[in-house]
């Protein structure tokens, strides 16, 4: 008899080993199939092996046949892996809990943000005013006396007050004292004065017709600017000036008389040509006209703020009165 049958056998229970694997595997729901191909490379190449030696014997004549062996158990499938617990189903779109937004990261600051300066307090009582009534500009000056008040005094030659009508319509404040003004004890008197005195007059006033003062009434040395202390010093004077004039417009000329009326640390540059206010007062900012002797092509921006103020006391250019 021809041993084929049971080689069939054989590979016949290697394929059903096989086959039950994979149908282990497909249990899963297919996600998690995987087949081990070299098992069942291992298994089937055993089977074929085994089939083709016995295919490939002489069959034995019966006289001859041996007892017929003991049947060979089928090789051991190897232990089956643990089955993995089915993973959870997802769950609708519609009960998925939102996701919190991304926390958005803050830029760094890449420049500083230039706060709106903030005014001073004002001063306490002011030199020579009684309260509720109106000072006048000789009650200020006799309360001013002889100044020791800051250290500008020590090398000034004539403290140079102010000058003009003392009930004007209109003021002009400038920064402080040069040489020329330090000498003659009047404000505006040097180069910067002359061309300040054409002005007014292009303006349709006489110098008569104003009044003029500065911040400072002492000189700085070498014509520095004024330090936060002096101006600190003299600055309750010229609020009293203003208090006894009592003008209807005023106009600050360069940086220093606009910053200490307005409290404001705003350039010149950007601050002129506006309306302002001081105390109720109308206040136009402009270049100094010492600056505009360094700087000739900006007197044209000096002229048409100063064509505001005209315009504000209803005046036309070279009218007088």
């Amino acid at each position: 008899m021809s041993e084929a049958p049971d080689t069939s056998q054989e590979l016949s229970e290697v394929l059903e080993d096989l086959r039950r694997h994979l149908l282990w595997q497909e249990e899963d729901g297919g996600r998690f199939l995987q087949v081990d191909a070299r098992l069942a490379a291992e298994l089937r190449g055993a089977g074929l092996a085994r089939l083709r030696a016995q295919t490939a014997k002489p069959a034995p004549s019966v006289a001859a046949q041996p007892a017929p062996a003991a049947a060979q158990p089928p090789p051991a499938a190897r232990p089956m892996p643990p089955r993995a617990p089915p993973p959870e189903p997802e769950r609708p779109l519609a009960a998925r809990a939102p996701e919190p937004p991304a926390a958005r990261r803050e830029a760094p600051a890449s420049r500083l943000i230039e706060a709106p300066a903030q005014p001073r307090p004002l001063a306490g009582p002011l030199p020579g005013v009684v309260e509720g009534e109106r000072p006048t500009l000789d009650e200020i000056r006799r309360e001013l006396g002889d100044c020791r008040r800051c250290k500008l005094c020590d090398g000034r030659k004539n403290i140079v007050f102010g000058s003009g009508n003392p009930r004007a319509e209109l003021v002009f404040v400038g920064e402080g004292p040069g040489a020329d003004e330090d000498a003659q004890g009047v404000p505006f008197v040097g180069a910067a004065g002359q061309l300040l005195t054409k002005m007014i007059e292009a303006m349709g006033y006489r110098r008569d017709d104003v009044y003029i003062c500065n911040v400072v009434k002492c000189r700085p040395p070498n014509n520095r600017n004024p330090e936060p202390d002096e101006v600190a010093a003299c600055e309750p004077f010229l609020r009293a000036q203003l208090r006894a004039v009592q003008p209807k417009a005023i106009v600050a000329l360069g940086k220093f008389a606009a910053q200490t009326l307005l409290r404001d640390s705003t350039p010149i540059t950007k601050m002129r040509g506006t309306w302002r206010e001081y105390e109720g007062i109308k206040l136009m900012p402009t270049f100094h006209p010492a600056y505009l002797l360094r700087q000739p092509a900006e007197k044209k921006k000096a002229w048409e703020d100063l064509q505001q103020v005209m315009k504000f006391f209803g005046k036309q250019p070279g009218q007088r009165g």
